[in-house]
């Protein structure tokens, strides 16, 4: 049976587009007070705004999770005001445009790393206190299918980051899971979000129509967070039907 979340406090990076809004949506109208962060506040405000309309609760809590001082800072918030954090969302993430081996840069490999990878290992260790002390929680990190395999779209930064990921994930389960801790890594196909902007080469409104939308993603999210606590889903993939690489 699925459960009620109704009243559980849940923490969402990269709230303010793409996968990251959508699942603070989703859980905002299951019942939990949702925390909004990310690195821009007019998007976090539009996020906002939606939960109002659909009767959620919501706190902005601006953020840059490749720093890990102002990481902890929210979390110590978060604690303060509500007590508890039921749910951890961790979406923030990047990709850059000069992104394969010929070009990429060192500072664009660090920018990844420090936001897809770093941030999201800062976040799950902030948390893991407040979770470990009362007596379980969730963790969902949004990898990707680019964990799963090579290949040049994405580049050595993003496919290390989100491998990576995946291994972090799992190492925090096998650890935490007897602390009643859960942790899923998400690995979605291509999904219709601001990232694709970042692309070398840009993909065309007819295929982001056809390929996998934020809001489907959103109800993933939920379905993960709405499992009983007996439950874990360990990794979940998720691609479009569509395969715009595929031969005609």
């Amino acid at each position: 049976m699925l459960q009620d979340l109704a009243g559980q406090v849940a923490w969402i990076t990269g709230a303010g587009t793409g996968i990251g809004a959508a699942g603070a949506i989703k859980l905002a109208e299951a019942g939990c007070k949702v925390v909004l962060s990310g690195r821009r506040i007019e998007p976090l405000e539009e996020v906002e705004a939606r939960i109002q309309e659909v009767g959620g609760e919501s706190v902005l809590e601006p953020l840059d999770v490749s720093s890990q001082p102002d990481v902890a800072a929210v979390v110590d918030r978060i604690h303060a005001r509500f007590g508890r954090l039921d749910i951890g969302v961790f979406s923030a993430g990047i990709n850059i445009k000069e992104r394969n081996w010929p070009d990429v840069s060192i500072d664009g490999w660090d920018q990844v790393i420090g936001i897809d990878l770093d941030g999201a290992f800062y976040c799950c260790h902030a948390v893991l206190p407040i979770m470990r002390d009362q007596g379980g929680g969730l963790i969902i990190n949004i990898s990707s299918m680019a964990a799963k395999g090579i290949s040049a779209l994405t580049g050595p930064a993003y496919i290390s980051s989100k491998h990576a990921m995946n291994a972090m994930t799992a190492s925090l389960l096998l650890e935490e899971r007897n602390n009643g801790i859960r942790a899923t890594a998400i690995c979605p196909g291509e999904v219709a979000t601001p990232i694709l902007d970042h692309r070398p080469v840009p993909v065309s409104d007819e295929d982001q129509a056809r390929i996998l939308q934020s809001d489907e993603l959103g109800d993933l999210i939920l379905f993960v967070a709405q499992q009983p606590p007996s439950v874990t889903l360990n990794e979940v993939l998720i691609t479009p039907t569509y395969n715009r690489f595929a031969a005609s």
